[in-house]
């Protein structure tokens, strides 16, 4: 799925609503971005979310339409010059570590010995 930008028109006129849309918005995964305008009531939603399920969920709140969705291209990268590497210098190990000393090691030997009594 791609990352989309999605206007959604929205009739909010209590700040309760305005927090449940909100909070009913940035519970879906894959939501990038919210912003809000409350003078038109307009919410721009971005990010990889399935849009007709924002809506369904939002007109459980509030009156909800969409306006538009468009798809976000990604910023395309600017290729970085390429700075040379300095010469390394020859690295000291002083004491290799082979392995891991563990307290509780499982060793083999205590599998295959056998407690023989010797009151027979």
């Amino acid at each position: 799925m791609t990352t989309q930008k999605s206007v959604l028109q929205l009739s909010v006129h209590e700040e309760r609503i305005r927090k449940k849309v909100w909070a009913t918005v940035s519970k879906f995964s894959g939501v990038t971005s919210i912003a809000m305008d409350d003078k038109t009531g307009k919410m721009t939603v971005v990010g990889e979310v399935d849009v007709p399920v924002i809506v369904k969920k939002l007109r459980k709140i509030c009156n909800a339409e969409l306006v538009t969705v468009e798809v976000v291209k990604p910023p395309e990268k600017k290729p970085e010059p390429e700075k040379p590497t300095p010469a390394k210098s020859a690295e000291i190990v002083a004491f290799p570590v082979t392995h891991f000393s563990y307290p509780y090691q499982y060793h083999s030997s205590y599998a295959n010995s056998y407690y023989i009594s010797t009151m027979r």
